[in-house]
């Protein structure tokens, strides 16, 4: 894709000061090419503008008001129509075949595996056993022990192994057994992943792939029920994709294995045995393109990863009401789909933004951040935004279902805005 070409050319994942919402509605319908200028350099041409990783504070609990005390009284309408129109990877054809999204997973990182012999994986039980989710099995007996290289429980060694791996040519894959373990790697991710190019001079570039399951599970306790997009979005020099569909999953798995920066791919424990139909031919996805999931003119619902399913859920009690809501799964969570993201706040001129990540610092909150800062003319209404409580995850069922948002509140959500 242009876009991820350019990036590759200008730097490995250069965070762009912010670009008016005027310069972006001049831009090219068919290119989405604008023009920025970075500090004192020359202009240039970027596809897709980047996001703001920038701080705001909220108004309060959710953003624009507060839950009522009976909220466990409102119910979701599950026989409802969700999707007006299909796009994105609910479009695709019958024909194809079905996966679920680990397997699409694995699908994408064998066809990059047989088609680049640079292409390798590293991490905890990533070889014979197949990984903790099963997306590398099979694969050691395919490509050999070296290409799917077993190490240690040692994640700061085996990344920083990856890293200075990809300096001298290969593309690794590092598999982290749980994302919360890749914390144990944070000083080689944020001070020799994201900085290497730099500090080399633009000498070397770092094709890696970090990736794993995270998220909130089903009772997986504190330690293994983190959602690390915070931690790794103000780290300079990476890019940051999360999947939520096996279509996406594959598409982004690929695009990141061929891009010539760092790039994090989120996976959520839970979505693994999510099952859809993709494709038989090869397709690769941009990795700064938001997704429509949902054409709609009352609201803007900006999400991902797990919420997506949680939107889609809240949108069938949504249209039974007469609601009309735009829903756009961002999957770049660094940098953001300005472009589309403020072509729907154009049409809506309301948004909601709803996140499995903590509420203080997370991504809504730089999320609403960029977008005030782009688009505040074109809103009518503050910008809501439906975030995990900022307390570690508890082990008890009932417990850990409250710290995170569930499709009653976003139903309340939307009604609250729409009333603006």
């Amino acid at each position: 894709m242009e876009s991820t070409a350019l990036l590759q050319k200008v730097t490995a994942g250069m965070a762009f000061r912010g670009t008016p919402a005027s310069l972006l509605s001049s831009s090219s319908a068919s290119s989405h090419v604008a023009r920025i200028k970075l500090g004192s350099r020359s202009v240039i041409r970027v596809s897709r503008l980047s996001g703001l990783t920038v701080k705001a504070t909220h108004l309060n609990a959710y953003g624009f008001g507060t839950m009522p005390h009976n909220s466990t009284a409102l119910k979701t309408v599950n026989k409802a129509v969700a999707v007006k129109t299909e796009t994105g990877s609910t479009a695709t054809a019958q024909q194809g075949h079905e996966l679920l999204l680990f397997e699409a997973l694995r699908e994408g990182l064998e066809e990059e595996m047989e088609r680049d012999p640079t292409v390798c994986v590293i991490g905890e039980d990533v070889g014979h056993y197949g990984g903790s989710y099963k997306v590398t099995k099979g694969m050691a007996e395919k490509f050999g022990d070296l290409r799917l290289l077993d190490t240690p429980i040692a994640e700061n060694s085996f990344t920083g192994m990856a890293i200075g791996a990809a300096m001298t040519g290969l593309r690794p894959i590092v598999e982290g057994m749980n994302m919360g373990f890749l914390l144990l790697a944070f000083n080689q991710i944020a001070n020799n992943c994201g900085m290497l190019h730099y500090t080399s001079g633009g000498q070397f570039t770092i094709p890696i792939v970090i990736r794993g399951p995270g998220g909130v599970g089903k009772q997986l306790g504190a330690e293994h029920s983190q959602r690390l997009e915070s931690y790794f979005q103000s780290v300079p020099g990476l890019q940051m994709v999360a999947c939520s569909t096996p279509y996406n999953a594959k598409g982004l798995m690929k695009a990141a294995i061929r891009s010539e920066n760092p790039v994090i791919l989120f996976e959520h424990v839970l979505l693994y045995n999510l099952k859809e139909r993709i494709p038989d031919e090869e397709y690769v996805l941009c990795l700064e393109e938001a997704e429509l999931v949902r054409p709609g003119q009352d609201i803007t619902i900006l999400t991902y990863s797990r919420m997506r399913h949680h939107v889609l859920q809240a949108v069938k009690t949504l249209v039974s009401k007469g609601y009309d809501p735009e829903v756009i799964d961002i999957r770049s969570l660094k940098p953001f789909d300005l472009f589309a993201i403020g072509n729907s706040v154009k049409k809506t001129h309301k948004v909601l933004i709803v996140e499995e990540c903590m509420r203080t610092g997370g991504i809504g909150a730089s999320l609403r951040a960029a977008i005030m800062e782009n688009f505040f003319d074109e809103l009518d209404a503050p910008i809501g935004c439906l975030s995990s409580q900022d307390v570690p995850t508890p082990y008890a069922g009932p417990l850990e279902d409250l710290t995170v948002v569930q499709p009653p509140q976003i139903v309340f959500a939307v009604e609250q805005l729409c009333k603006h």
